[in-house]
Order: structure tokens, then sequence, then C-alpha cells
């Protein structure tokens, strides 16, 4: 048998705010979820995203630590077209989310914006800069700090 990846898991200090942060992005977050300590959303293609308290981390392993000095994993979300990754970022930030890095238009082909969600990770923002532009850049392209 080989495994398969099926789910990512966000360990989350705050969340109500990490629920509506993602919402913006447009995952089916189900309401009230906000009072559950796990949240599970099934995306189109099968996967899921997972969200956690940091008390039900600790409730099975009681060592657990918040990560510190940096991250460790990065979400992206592909836009529908440049005009769309510069309007979800304002729409982002100007929900008082941090902006990491402003839209801009990368080397590689693409418009590019982080914003940090709740627990301060980086979650890209993407999309082709023209039609006849190349597909998605890998996680950990250039610009994703």
């Amino acid at each position: 048998m080989t495994p398969r990846l099926d789910a990512i898991s966000i360990i989350t200090a705050d969340l109500p705010a990490s629920l509506a942060f993602y919402r913006r992005l447009g995952l089916a977050i189900p309401a009230g979820a906000e009072s559950a300590p796990h949240v599970e959303v099934v995306l189109p293609g099968g996967q899921r995203v997972l969200w956690d308290t940091e008390d039900v981390i600790r409730s099975f392993d009681p060592d657990w630590e918040r990560p510190t000095g940096g991250e460790r994993l990065g979400l992206a979300f592909l836009c529908d077209g440049p005009e769309e990754v510069d309007a979800l970022y304002a729409e982002l930030t100007g929900a008082g989310h941090t902006g990491h890095l402003k839209p801009w238009d990368a080397v590689w082909g693409q418009r590019y914006a982080v914003v940090l969600d709740p627990d301060g990770c980086g979650v890209s923002l993407f999309a082709p800069a023209s039609p006849a532009a190349a597909p998605a850049a890998p996680a950990g392209s250039p610009g994703e700090k």
C-alpha cells in the first residue's frame, strides 16, 4: 500500500479568526464551526483541510509547543487573474490581516502576493500575469517569504 496525502492540518491559537480568514479565501467552512475544537472541510478534489486548537494538540501531545523561527508550511491560493490577486489582498489586509508581500509581477510570470493568516502563516495569492503565462510555480518558489 502507498500512502497518499489526505489532509493539511492547521494548528491555531484562535480558531474563529482562522476560520474567518480561510472563509474569505473561499473555503466552505460550515456555520457554527467556531465552537468546535476540531474542524474539517473537504476540498473539491477530496482532500481535506483540518483545524485544531492548540489545546486539542496538547491534549494528546502535552509537550507540544508552538513553533518559532519561521514557517514550516505555506499555502497557496490560485486566483482567476491578476485583478483578483490585488482585490483579495486588499480585502484581507483591509479586514486587518497582515500583508507580508504586496501584489507584484513576479519574474516567473505570475501576479503574486503574500498575506499572513491569524497565526502568522504565509498564504500566497497568485495568478498567471497574463493568459499565456505558465502554470503555477511550485511551492517554495522565490517570493513566498
